[in-house]
C-alpha cells in the first residue's frame, strides 16, 4: 500500500513540475512559409551560422575549428531541390568552400542532403528577427543550430535559442567566434 502512494506522490510532483517548468514552443515552418510566402522564398539568399547546440559536445565537434561561416541559399536546378552553398573561415584564416543539395519533402520543409540518406533536417521560426533555426539529426547526432541574416544578431537572440535548447536538454553549446573579421563572402549571390 505504501508503496502505491508513494508512486501517486511522485507522479503528482512530477506532473506539477513538468507544468511549470515546460519549454518555450518553436513552430515547424511549412511549405507555406513565413508572411504567407511559399517556402523557400523567404529563406533564399544569404544566412550566418551563429550558434549550435547538442545533448553532447561531440555532436557538435565539427564546428570546433570554425570561426565563422557564410550561407547561400539558392533555388536548385530541379524542382523541389535547394542549393546551399558555404565559405568557412576556420579559426586559422583558412577560408573553405562548401556545396550541398537539399530536396524539399512534399508538403513541409523538412529537407533531405542529396548523398546522406541519413541526415535530415527540420527549419523551424525564430522569435529572433531575421533568424531561423535548423534541426539537423543523422546517424549518431542531432543538434540545433540557429542562423540569422546578420553576422551580429541581438545578443538577446543567442540567449533565448541557448535558453530554449538547455531547456530541451541539449547541454553542449557552441558560439561561432567571428574573430576573423568580415572577410568571409559567400558566392553565387
Amino acid at each position: 500500500m505504501f508503496h502505491h502512494i508513494w508512486a501517486a506522490l511522485l507522479y503528482l510532483y512530477g506532473f506539477l513540475l513538468n507544468s511549470i517548468y515546460q519549454c518555450p514552443e518553436h513552430s515547424q515552418l511549412t511549405t507555406e512559409g513565413v508572411d504567407g510566402k511559399e517556402f523557400p522564398d523567404p529563406h533564399l539568399g544569404q544566412w550566418y551560422f551563429i550558434a549550435g547546440a547538442a545533448p553532447t559536445k561531440e555532436e557538435l565537434a565539427t564546428f570546433d575549428p570554425v570561426d565563422n561561416i557564410v550561407f547561400n541559399m539558392a533555388v536548385g536546378s530541379a524542382p523541389m531541390q535547394l542549393q546551399l552553398r558555404a565559405t568557412i573561415r576556420t579559426k586559422n584564416g583558412l577560408c573553405v568552400p562548401r556545396k550541398w543539395i537539399y530536396h524539399l519533402s512534399d508538403g513541409s520543409t523538412d529537407l533531405r542532403t542529396e548523398g546522406r540518406p541519413d541526415m535530415k533536417t527540420k527549419l523551424f521560426s525564430s522569435a529572433c528577427p531575421g533568424g531561423i533555426m535548423l534541426k539537423e539529426t543523422g546517424q549518431g547526432y542531432q543538434r540545433f543550430l540557429l542562423y540569422n541574416r546578420s553576422p551580429h544578431p541581438p545578443e538577446k537572440c543567442v540567449e533565448e535559442f541557448q535558453s530554449l535548447t538547455s531547456c530541451l536538454d541539449f547541454k553542449a553549446f557552441l558560439l561561432t567566434p567571428r574573430n576573423q573579421g568580415e572577410g568571409v563572402k559567400s558566392y553565387g549571390r
